[in-house]
């Protein structure tokens, strides 16, 4: 266990994979002279349907490419990981998840654009692509590709099953009455002979939704994300709107201490002794990454069955995804929390702590914060109080602000909105496993049973949150992104040439060297 700690605290998200993320995402951005600003309405216009032709190779539209990948991107961590980051890092962690997002667009647009370039057409007319395709064929890395078919194959049961289920169990567990609270599963309702647990209830039915969708492949996990994804980002984010509505003298406020923490230690009046620059940066990185998955290399496995022989046009529509999840949903929900104050919540001597529950008593020393001692749950506080007060995170922190807005209804908007978030997370990660293990496997027909294994999975919803939290934060991509940023780096020449496959753009001076 103390391995997997140190994997996933020092190596997986240490200085180093933080430097890489960004890194490689602002080389990419000024190799292609700041794509994601020159062509960023150009990108909105791919998606409106002008460029699309029913005629050409692929499954799914330009729209439905991207609506899939947002269904992915799109998930728990809009809701909960920015509410962590905030509460873990400050308000500065947002400006590092919006420069993530900025970078990570250009990261998007090669990525997407080399997984068509080397997708595979099967007989029937399918396609299948993404980084395990471009490793393979575009650099000859056969080892590469397979490692990182695998990591993601393994890692599509931790962040796309067992987390999202989790998190939807937590939040409409969290919505009933505490006399209904169980020890040991969340909650149980009294039935004929006894009680019934929910959380292994709320797994199970999310399996059969689920699994209902998987099972039609692409096109069917398309077309309900084509649907789904408009509709639950407008009911979230009219939520978080009026919120901000009411708080709208204190948006200015907001914005001065995402950019002010964002480059110093935060500590007020007591609250985050001890939280440095590097656990800011460190926070919005990583809660960066899990939101819009730039450089993990899932999202090209949906946009390599666009219906296109174009591949730097899927390339921009590729790159609308990291805007619209990060800079515009994550904003709204990083907003509504710094303006209504719930993160600055105190205990009796003004110390801020960490939640949710524990035995443990945190302590700081020489303005330094002792991680080693944790909570029963396994998660670490942040700072002491003598008499300590604990600060709920995640979905009840986005909970506590909308409710500050809205009032009783802001908690069932946001437990709406993570089962809504969650549940097209889960179809399209179940889509990008079954695309690894097909790799893997070879013939389609041996990968089915596969397809069963990620609803499975589903019914984690009844496992306690810690031990899924930790599941997911290592079993999750956070693991596998190198194979794919190694491929971009060492073919960094091809996005150069994505105009010789886009001749329409082209043409038109939309794509230039």
């Amino acid at each position: 266990m103390e391995l997997l700690r140190l994997l996933k605290g020092q190596i997986l998200w240490g200085p180093t994979m933080i430097v890489m993320l960004v890194g490689t995402g602002l080389y990419l951005t000024i190799r292609l002279r700041f794509i994601q600003v020159r062509y960023l309405m150009h990108s909105v216009r791919c998606i409106s349907g002008r460029y699309d032709d029913p005629a050409e190779t692929g499954d799914i539209s330009h729209f439905q490419a991207l609506a899939a990948a947002l269904s992915a991107t799109i998930g728990t961590g809009n809701i909960v990981g920015v509410a962590t980051a905030i509460a873990l890092g400050g308000p500065g962690a947002v400006f590092w998840m919006w420069v993530t997002a900025l970078v990570g667009m250009a990261t998007k647009y090669t990525s997407c654009s080399l997984a068509l370039r080397y997708r595979v057409i099967h007989e029937d007319g399918s396609a299948s692509g993404g980084p395990m395709y471009y490793l393979s064929q575009g650099l000859g890395l056969r080892w590469l590709a397979v490692l990182f078919a695998l990591l993601a194959g393994i890692a599509s049961f931790g962040i796309g099953c067992a987390v999202q289920s989790n998190s939807v169990a937590d939040a409409l567990v969290g919505l009933l009455p505490g006399g209904l609270q169980g020890p040991r599963l969340g909650a149980s309702l009294p039935v004929i002979g006894g009680t019934l647990a929910l959380k292994p209830l709320i797994g199970l039915l999310l399996a059969f939704l689920a699994g209902i969708v998987i099972i039609g492949g692409i096109r069917r996990i398309a077309r309900v994300a084509a649907k789904l994804v408009p509709f639950m980002c407008v009911i979230y984010m009219a939520g978080a709107l009026i919120v901000l509505v009411r708080f709208a003298p204190e948006i200015p406020s907001a914005f001065a201490q995402i950019f002010r923490y964002a480059f110093t230690p935060l500590a007020i009046g007591g609250g985050f002794v001890g939280v440095v620059l590097q656990q800011t940066v460190r926070m919005g990185v990583a809660r960066g990454v899990f939101s819009n998955e730039s450089g993990l290399g899932s999202a090209p496995m949906a946009h390599a069955a666009a219906k296109t022989k174009e591949m730097a046009r899927e390339g921009f529509v590729a790159m609308l995804g990291p805007f619209i999840d990060t800079i515009i949903v994550c904003t709204m929900t990083a907003l509504t929390i710094i303006v209504t104050g719930v993160w600055q919540v105190r205990g009796e001597n003004g110390d801020l702590l960490y939640g949710p529950g524990g035995k443990g008593v945190p302590i700081t020393h020489n303005g330094e914060t002792i991680v080693g001692n944790v909570a029963a749950d396994g998660l670490p506080f942040l700072d002491a109080s003598e008499k300590p007060y604990l600060v709920p995170i995640g979905a009840t922190l986005t909970q506590q602000a909308f409710e500050h807005g809205i009032g009783a209804t802001g908690r069932w908007i946001v437990a709406l909105g993570i089962v809504l978030f969650a549940y097209s997370t889960m179809i399209s990660w179940s889509y990008y496993g079954d695309r690894c293990w097909e790799y893997l496997l070879g013939a389609r027909s041996e990968t089915v049973p596969f397809r069963f294994l990620p609803v499975y999975r589903h019914r984690n919803g009844e496992r306690p949150r810690s031990r899924v939290e930790r599941l997911g934060q290592f079993k999750r991509p956070d693991g596998h992104p190198e194979p794919d940023r190694l491929a971009r780096a060492l073919r960094r020449r091809r996005p150069r040439d994505a105009r010789l496959h886009c001749p329409n753009e082209s043409k038109r001076g939309l794509v230039g060297p």
